[in-house]
């Protein structure tokens, strides 16, 4: 070999080892991401599901994309988690896109809407129409991708200090209650209010609200709202609750391709799997609370009260869409897969339970 091909093959080989060095050296980095959630340290459920993502990143990734939590009790803002991942204060936020309605109007629309979507029926809209692109049409205007966050499903309509007997027992109301469903009360006479989930019993057992919404069984019997507020309400605002993972844009793009990939497979097995964990407590608390709880009443809005909701549910999404096109086309296309789901639901499922006996 001469001399001249001799220092061509220690210069290939050279280039070779560089290239291995850098791309194991690439392999080999720890990505580090912040998540601030709005729930305090250790809440059931909620609180699981940031923490099994975070694992499941882990252990995907090889320990290659790390994420911390920091709860609501450490940060100080669990309504503040929107504009900590907007800032890039926080990569990535855990919460309910209805919270942000007064920042951003049409992030109320991905959480859930009154007389809308079941879970399911949301879920496909979500992956398979067109749910998640006009989610991150609205978000990335603010420096953020989103994604589903986990579904609590139907959530019940409240737990009362009194009976609601008719439409005059709603004015002057009181009540917890976020997003668009609070508008709603709001036009039936109500004065709805939002406050964070750690003080909802406080504000109960003082008085500061004569009702709060919360979630279900799920979670609704650990707070110990049934000793002040006896008079537990059926749902019609929420059917699909879903929550929400805020992601920063630059801190998600930064992220290698394979590690993209592995946080949004994280983001999404933690958020289904949320949906089943809530469906199976629900199940286990309603079942205990009829047994250990047999004074609280479950009731369903009387017949007026519900056809004033639809009726102020219908005038203020027409009013929404006049007003913005961008509500307009995120409306559209939620009636339009509905319309679509619904015809399958109800000659499947709700086929199903019609044909059973009680």
């Amino acid at each position: 070999m001469s001399k001249h091909n001799y220092k061509k093959v220690l210069t290939g080989v050279a280039l070779s080892c560089t290239l291995f060095s850098a791309a194991t050296q690439a392999a080999d980095d720890v990505y580090r991401l912040k998540l601030a959630e709005t729930w305090g340290a250790n809440t059931p459920i909620l609180g699981e599901t940031t923490q099994k993502m975070a694992a499941l990143a882990d252990t995907m990734s090889n320990g290659r994309l790390k994420i911390t939590i920091d709860s609501a009790n450490k940060h100080k803002a669990p309504f503040g988690v929107f504009d900590m991942v907007r800032a890039g204060q926080y990569d990535i936020g855990h919460s309910a896109s209805y919270y942000w309605k007064g920042k951003v109007p049409n992030a109320l629309y991905f959480t859930t809407m009154p007389f809308g979507m079941t879970t399911p029926e949301q879920y496909g809209w979500f992956y398979f129409g067109e749910g998640q692109a006009l989610a991150n049409e609205v978000f990335g205007k603010y420096n953020m991708y989103s994604f589903p966050g986990g579904n609590t499903g139907v959530q019940m309509g409240g737990w009362f200090q009194k009976e609601i007997n008719s439409l005059d027992d709603v004015q002057g109301l009181k009540i917890r209650i976020p997003g668009f469903a609070g508008e709603i009360w709001a036009q039936l006479g109500a004065k709805p209010t939002n406050i964070a989930p750690g003080d909802l019993y406080t504000a109960l057992e003082r008085k500061t609200v004569d009702a709060v919404e919360w979630v279900g069984p799920s979670l609704d019997i650990r707070m110990g709202f049934h000793k002040i507020a006896p008079f537990y309400y059926t749902g019609w605002h929420e059917p699909a609750s879903e929550l929400q993972f805020m992601v920063n844009k630059k801190a998600f793009d930064r992220l290698p391709e394979d590690l993209q990939a592995i946080l949004k497979t994280a983001m999404r097995t933690a958020a289904y799997d949320m949906y089943i964990q809530s469906y199976h407590e629900s199940a286990v608390s309603w079942a205990k609370m009829k047994e250990e709880h047999p004074d609280i009443q479950v009731k369903t809005f009387p017949a007026d009260v519900l056809a004033a909701m639809h009726k102020a549910n219908d005038a203020l999404l027409e009013q929404a869409a006049k007003d913005d096109p961008m509500a307009q086309r995120i409306q559209a296309s939620q009636a339009e897969y509905m319309a679509k789901a619904r015809g399958w639901t109800k000659i499947a499922d709700q086929a199903y339970l019609n044909s059973l006996s009680d």
